[in-house]
Formats: C-alpha cells, sequence, structure tokens
C-alpha cells in the first residue's frame, strides 16, 4: 500500500493534477445540471422541488438530503474506494473536506461514516478500527488515526456540516432495547439526547427516524461500532488497549471532557483553520437541569416534544454533553429497571450480552470521568460555595457522573455480575467496577503513600460520594459474594478476584463511611416523601417540604433514600452490608478460602510427590508413566509451584482483609473450620467429599457436590480400564501409537500360549516374564464402585506385550540424546544400542529381584 508523501516530487505532482482536472470535470458537470433545473422544474415541478415554488424553508430541504439530485461527488468517492489505496484515499478525502462546500459535502457524509465505522447491521465491517494495531500495520494505524483525530479531518467535515444545520436520519430499530422500545410505544425517553429528534414516518413508510446533527450522527455510528461490529475470528487474541478504537475513545474523551481549562480547545491550532463548531439550533438539554431528575416520573407523549430555551452560556460545552450522553446511551443503557427486576426470575432470557472488550471501554469511560469530576477548582467542589460565576464546564463536571451515569451504569453491572458467565474473564467486570468505586485514585492530589506501603486512608471528602453510591458498594459486594462462593478459589486468577475485592473495601476508614451511609438510609422517615419526589436536589434548593427536618443529617439521609429507590424501586428490600446476613456470607466465604489454601497445599505436596518417587530412567521412557493425570480441578497443574505460592498469597491477605472489615476472631474461623470437617485424617489427606453408601455404591450428598464444585475435596480418579486402549495423550504420537497397537496385538496373538507358559514357570525366567508380560499393581487396585469392581472381574488379562511406551515424545527425544552424546565419544548407533539394552537388562534383571523379595517379604 502506498503511503502519502512517499514517492518522487513529480509522481506527486501528477497526482495532484490528475485531481484537480477531475473535480474541474466535476464542477462542470454540475454547473450544467444547475443551469438545466429552472427549465426542468417549469416543466415538471415534482423532478427537483424548488424552494421558490413550494415555498419551504431551505431548512426543511437539508434535513431531507435523500430527496437530492445523486451527487456526482459521492459516485466518484465511491470509485475511489475500490480502485485506490487506503492511504491515497485518505489524502483525497482530506483535500476533498478543505476545498468542497458545505452543500456537496452533506452528500457524501452518511457514506463516509459508514465507510469508516462500518454498517449498523454489522454486513460492512468498514476500517475495523477495533482490530487496527500501530505495531502490526503502522501505516494504515497512523492514517486512519490522523483522519479520525478530534482535530483531524474527519471532525472538519462535521463542523462545516454542523455550521449549516443539516439534519441526517438514523433508524431508531438500531438504538439500545430500552430506547428502541420505549419510542416505539411513542413514550419520549428519560434521556435529553432523545427530545425533538424523533421523526414519524410518513405515509407508507417505514420505522422511525431520529433527526440528528451531523456531530451526533457521527458519535452514534462511533459508539455503537463497538457493539455491532463483530471481531473477525483472526483477531480474537487482540490487545484491546493497543487497538486503534480503544485510543480514539481516549483521545475523544480528552477532548471534549478536558481535565485542564474550563473551555474546551479550539477545533485547530493552526493559521487560518476553521472557526470551532457552532452550537446546534436546538440544544440538547436545559443548562439550568443539571443535578435535576424531572419532577414527575409520568411518561410523556413523543408527541408532546416540546423545544428546549437552553442558557446561551451552555453552547460552550454542547459536544462534551453530547459526547458523555452518546457514549452512556448506547454502551450502558441496554437494561432497564423494569427489565433488571423481570431478569431476576432463572426463566427469563438475556436481551444483551456484553463482551470483555465492551466492558473494557466503558472501565476507560469512567476512569477518565472521574478525573473528569476531580478536576474541579477546591472552591467549586462544594455546593455552598457555587457562585453564578462557574463556568458552565465546571457546571458540567459537577452534574457528569449523578446525572447522566449512575443509573445505567448500576443496571449494567447488576446484569454483569448475575449472568457473567464463572471464569477468570469476570476480572474485566470487576475492575471495571472497583474503578468506579474509588474516585480518589483518579484525584489531582493524590496523597504519597508512606515508606511502609500501608493503605491510604480514605478522606472525609469522599463520604458524600460514599453515601449517594451506596448500592455501588454494598449491594454489589453482595452480588461478589455469591459469586465468589460458587468458583474455585483454588485457581489463583479467581483468589486474585477475592483479593482485589477485600484489599479495595479494607481500605482505612471506608468500611466506616458504607456504615454511616447504611444508618442514614435505615433511620426512620420524619415524613414519607411521594415516589416523584425521590430525587437528587440541586446544591441551591432549599424547598419548604425540607424546612422541618433536622438540617444536616436528614438532608443526607434524603439523598441517600432517594438514591436507594431510584436505583432499585420504592418497594426494594435492602440487605445490610454489615447486618447479619451478610456477616454469615463472609463467613462462609473465609471459611472456603481456609479451605481452598489446605487444598492449594495438598495439590502442591501430591505434585512433590509424584515428581520425587519418580524412577529416573522413566524419564527415558523405558518404565510405565501414569497415565491417569492428576487433579484437573484448577489451572494448578499448569501453572506449577509459583501458582500455588501466589495462590497462597492472595488467600491469605484476602482473609486478613475480611477479617479486618467485619471484625472477625482467629477463634471465629477456627470453630467454622473444624465444624465444617476441613480437619484431615490421620495420613496426612484430605477426606473423601461427603456422601452415604447406596445399593450401587457412593452417592453424593448436597454438601458433597458442593465440595467437588468448589474444589474443597474430591475422589482420588483413577483409570480402571485396559491401559491399552487409553485415549491418546498429548504427548504421544497418534500415528505411531496406532501402528505399534497392531503390532503388539499380532504379536500377543501369535504368542499368546509361549507367553503365559513363560510367566506360569517358577523360577527366575517366570519372575523375568511376569515382570514385563503383565501390568503391575493390576491386582492391588482399589475398585471403588461396585459395578466397576463386577466388570473387572469378568474381564481377565493374560500376559502380553506392550510397545506404547515407544510412541512418546520423551521416549524417542531420550534415545535421539542418547546416541548425540554416544556419538560425541565416537560410539556409533550399533554399539550405543547394544550399550542401551544392556543396560536395560541389567536393571530388569534387579527390578526382578526386588520384586520377588518384596512379594516374598509380604508373605
Amino acid at each position: 500500500m502506498d503511503q502519502p508523501g512517499c514517492g518522487s516530487v513529480r509522481e506527486q505532482g501528477r497526482r495532484d493534477t490528475a485531481l484537480s482536472w477531475k473535480y474541474s470535470l466535476f464542477w462542470c458537470l454540475w454547473a450544467s445540471v444547475l443551469k438545466l433545473l429552472p427549465m426542468q422544474a417549469s416543466s415538471k415541478k415534482e423532478w427537483f422541488p424548488q424552494v421558490a415554488v413550494f415555498n419551504v424553508p431551505q431548512e426543511a430541504a437539508m434535513a431531507f438530503p435523500h430527496l437530492q439530485q445523486p451527487s456526482f461527488l459521492l459516485a466518484s468517492l465511491k470509485a475511489d474506494s475500490v480502485n485506490k489505496p487506503f492511504a491515497q484515499r485518505c489524502q483525497d478525502l482530506a483535500k476533498v473536506i478543505e476545498d468542497f462546500p458545505a452543500k456537496e459535502l452533506h452528500a457524501i457524509f452518511p457514506w463516509l461514516v459508514e465507510s469508516i465505522f462500518g454498517s449498523l447491521d454489522g454486513v460492512l465491517v468498514g476500517w475495523n478500527l477495533r482490530c487496527l494495531q500501530g505495531r502490526v500495520s503502522p501505516v494504515e494505524y497512523s492514517i486512519a488515526m490522523e483522519f479520525l483525530d478530534p482535530g483531524g479531518p474527519m471532525m472538519k467535515l462535521v463542523y462545516k456540516l454542523q455550521a449549516e444545520d443539516y439534519k441526517f436520519d438514523f433508524p431508531v430499530s438500531y438504538l439500545p432495547g430500552p430506547v428502541k422500545a420505549s419510542i416505539q410505544e411513542r413514550v419520549l425517553p428519560d434521556s435529553p439526547l432523545y427530545h425533538n429528534k424523533v421523526q414519524f414516518p410518513p405515509t407508507g413508510g417505514l420505522g422511525l427516524n431520529l433527526a440528528l446533527n451531523p456531530f451526533e450522527y457521527y458519535m452514534f455510528f462511533f459508539a455503537l461500532s463497538l457493539i455491532t461490529q463483530k471481531p473477525l475470528p483472526g483477531t480474537l487474541h487482540i490487545r484491546t488497549s493497543d487497538c486503534a478504537y480503544f485510543i480514539l475513545v481516549d483521545r475523544y474523551l480528552s477532548w471534549f471532557l478536558p481535565t485542564e481549562g474550563s473551555v474546551l480547545p479550539a477545533l485547530s491550532s493552526s493559521p487560518g483553520g476553521p472557526n470551532p463548531s457552532p452550537a446546534p439550533r436546538t440544544p440538547t438539554m436545559p443548562f439550568a437541569s443539571y443535578g435535576l431528575h424531572h419532577t414527575s416520573l409520568l411518561k410523556r407523549h413523543i408527541s408532546h416534544q416540546t423545544s428546549v430555551n437552553a442558557d446561551p452560556a451552555s453552547h460552550e460545552i454542547w459536544r462534551s454533553e453530547t459526547l458523555l450522553q452518546v457514549f452512556v446511551e448506547m454502551w450502558l443503557h441496554h437494561y432497564s429497571l423494569e427489565m433488571y427486576q423481570k431478569m431476576q426470575s432463572p426463566h427469563a432470557k438475556e436481551s444483551f450480552t456484553p463482551t470483555e472488550e465492551h466492558v473494557l471501554v466503558v472501565r476507560l469511560l469512567l476512569k477518565h470521568l472521574h478525573a473528569f469530576s476531580n478536576s474541579l477548582k477546591p472552591e467549586q467542589v462544594s455546593p455552598s460555595t457555587h457562585s453564578h460565576a462557574t463556568s458552565p464546564l465546571e457546571e458540567f463536571k459537577r452534574a457528569a457522573v449523578p446525572r447522566f451515569v449512575q443509573q445505567k451504569l448500576y443496571l449494567f453491572l447488576q446484569h454483569c455480575f448475575g449472568h457473567w458467565p464463572l471464569d477468570a474473564s469476570f476480572r474485566a467486570v470487576l475492575e471495571m467496577w472497583l474503578s468506579y468505586l474509588q474516585p480518589w485514585r483518579y484525584a489531582p492530589e493524590k496523597q504519597a503513600q508512606s515508606s511502609d506501603c500501608q493503605a491510604r486512608c480514605v478522606s472525609e471528602r469522599w463520604a458524600p460520594f460514599v453515601q449517594e453510591n451506596l448500592l455501588m458498594y454494598t449491594k454489589l459486594f453482595v452480588g461478589f459474594l455469591s459469586r465468589a462462593l460458587r468458583t474455585d478459589l483454588v485457581s489463583p486468577k479467581n483468589a486474585l478476584m477475592v483479593f482485589r475485592v477485600a484489599k479495595v473495601f479494607a481500605q482505612p476508614n471506608l468500611a466506616e463511611m458504607i456504615q454511616k451511609g447504611e444508618q442514614l438510609f435505615l433511620e426512620p422517615e420524619l415524613v414519607i416523601p411521594h415516589r416523584q419526589h425521590r430525587l437528587f436536589t440541586a446544591p441551591t434548593f432549599t424547598g419548604s417540604f425540607l424546612s422541618s427536618w433536622p438540617p444536616a443529617v436528614t438532608d443526607a439521609s434524603f439523598k441517600v433514600k432517594s438514591h436507594v429507590y431510584s436505583l432499585e424501586g420504592q418497594d426494594c428490600k435492602y440487605t445490610p452490608m454489615f447486618g447479619p446476613e451478610v456477616r454469615t456470607l463472609v463467613l462462609r466465604l473465609a471459611q472456603l478460602i481456609t479451605q481452598a489454601k489446605q487444598t492449594a497445599k495438598s495439590i502442591s505436596d501430591q505434585c512433590g510427590e509424584s515428581t520425587a518417587g519418580r524412577p529416573f530412567l522413566s524419564w527415558l521412557g523405558f518404565c510405565s508413566t501414569d497415565t491417569n493425570g492428576s487433579y484437573a480441578a484448577n489451572d494448578l497443574d499448569e501453572m506449577g509451584q509459583d501458582s500455588v505460592r501466589k495462590t497462597d498469597e492472595y488467600l491469605e491477605k484476602a482473609l486478613e482483609y475480611l477479617c479486618q472489615m467485619f471484625r472477625l476472631s482467629e477463634a471465629q474461623l477456627t470453630q467454622l473450620t473444624l465444624a465444617l470437617g476441613t480437619t484431615q485424617d490421620e495420613n496426612g489427606k484430605k477426606q473423601l467429599p461427603d456422601c452415604v453408601v447406596g445399593e450401587d455404591g457412593l452417592i453424593l450428598t448436597p454438601l458433597g457436590r458442593y465440595q467437588i464444585i468448589n474444589g474443597l475435596r474430591r475422589f482420588d480418579i483413577e483409570y480402571q480400564g485396559d491401559s491399552e486402549l487409553q485415549p491418546i495423550r498429548s504427548y504421544e504420537i497418534a500415528s505411531l501409537v496406532r501402528v505399534l497397537f497392531r503390532l503388539s496385538s499380532a504379536i500377543n496373538r501369535r504368542f499368546a500360549g509361549p507367553m503365559a507358559a513363560l510367566c506360569s514357570r517358577a523360577d527366575f525366567l517366570g519372575s523375568f516374564c511376569r515382570y514385563h508380560l503383565t501390568e503391575p499393581g493390576l491386582a492391588d487396585r482399589h475398585l471403588l464402585s461396585p459395578v466397576a469392581r463386577g466388570c473387572a472381574a469378568r474381564r481377565p488379562r493374560g500376559p502380553r506385550l506392550s510397545l506404547r511406551f515407544l510412541g512418546s515424545y520423551r521416549t524417542l527425544l531420550s534415545l535421539l540424546l542418547a546416541f548425540f552424546v554416544a556419538s560425541l565419544f565416537c560410539i556409533g548407533p550399533l554399539p550405543c544400542a547394544l550399550l542401551l539394552v544392556l543396560g536395560y537388562l541389567l536393571y530388569a534383571v534387579a527390578m526382578t529381584l526386588l520384586t520377588e523379595r518384596s512379594k516374598l517379604h509380604h508373605l
């Protein structure tokens, strides 16, 4: 692919000349069409509606670009998108955006947006920004990022069209589920983003549309491409934070939600650049409504959309408002309160399932919003110090999280906690949740940690945030406990998640703040407010219905109650985080942590014993290896001793933090451990899962199933069938194992009688043959199931030859290594083979004598 700027100056001049001739020809054709329009309009007015003939405002014509003539510029760019390389297409697009007026550019805008972000139905991929990485495709990556930068050509096109107040139709059918359902029922959504934008279909038309300005249309497509565009099969392991889409989200957030200064950055810093973007003629929401919910929860019909008379000061931040509302609506508003309550039923079907990439992008949004809100000046943080001189951006910082994000994020997290798979991918949801719970991590005045690395104390400044987000801390903590009690805590990844949550909640002074919030919510009300009055009061609002309440505490209590009722409904049943029910769950988790530590240690000891007790020659493949496998209920076997150490550290610290938070004593933990049967037997091994004896063997009890699922206890699983018929293992060559099996089977059928006669002899030769031709320890195997015991009795096995060990990669590699070492000492292949056979014969004679001696000793 050609890069812009590469090649000779002459070639660049030829391209510029060709482009100029091309656009000159386009202007000639366009002028000819314009000359013909009056005659065509006078003869047939329906062909091209003219303003003078139909007396329609110019804005109405702009609102329906599909009624205008087909664009020759659009056709030319579509042809170029097929024939020209990516770099040259972007260069030509930048030149077209710079040279052409908005009247011609508005026709190409919907096509260009779709060609970049893909179609809403996911059929067209577009530029595939979610898989575009700088280290993989550096040229395309840099060109795309420069073109889509907040100060780049694409945003210049958006502002160019914004100045002319063009509108573009966006189908309602691609909006998130609750919004789509509300609009289709002719009910106006609560978000101001949709006000004055719903367009009813014309007679015979299909579907509802939103009339969006260019900036909204661009951001709708950009945000929805995270959900509608499915990743390609070969790009599943791409790191999200390195992709162009993730980095663009970060750039847009930094540009439109700046953490420094009180105004947005200008569009272009270059001399002669375009002016900053004008505000839309229909503002998105009234500036005075920040911090207020609607005073009535009565549903408003779409036909009653009223014009909004906004404060002119809000025009300065309309892009910030729009960006935040679009991101929140498209990424978080997939669940309503009614839908969330329906999803509590076990028979409910999921309407939307977020991906791990989706969650990571939402976490980026939350982290930036905390930094954005915390960038308020110290004198403007407190509502009591609010003055009319505060800039609109500073006021927007104060209201961004509670006004736009809180409710939708809570429902989003509730769904993830209840429906996300019980695996390590939940770590993304967990970190998103913990990022929201700790706004102090993103405050500019971060306190330096002490030299002994003790946890920092959470300042009392954050008490209002904790109280007004009480359910985010308490209800979701209970949800995490229920997940942790159903996971395998022996796994290092699951142990790490428990450790992370315990560490965050154990920060000094945080538990006290949560308890204070619960006390404010549970204290009795003097007068129960009506449902429609459960809202956050504005900073300067002092209504008469609050004057009879005690001043400070009751106002905080009202805010906490308002928060809980607005998120859970008026009929919610609140479970205190520090109450007896949750304390019982915490004690169960503490007991499981103790058991998981013992299980991890037992697995580590078992692995060490099996490794130490393995004969030396088994590494060379001359002795039978253990093909039964080991405990596979977690990933300890794959990660080794270091994983066991990490698991033990995570669980030890998590238990310490939980004891610190809920004031658990060592005596309580010891009593629980003994009461639930976690002691070891006299041999130092874990007991079997809890079960009862039935007619056909052992039957698991509900407690036993729980112990197996959580990796607390297990049966010693051992392969009881024919060792020759075991599944082919990953360390074996499949084709070679099959060939060796056929060869050994033929030998066993041909020489079955002589082998049986040799093994029946009572002398040393009989012992030697029995050592090689019979399965060791077959008679000593402990068959747990009576059914298996009966089947084994019906399957007598005689002496036979097994060559399967020769199909192992380890055996072949050991032989090659032996021949290589022998060649270094000038020993040829044949003498080396004879030495190996002689060495094995000596080893086999010694093992035969030891086996016979042990049998005599047992007799």
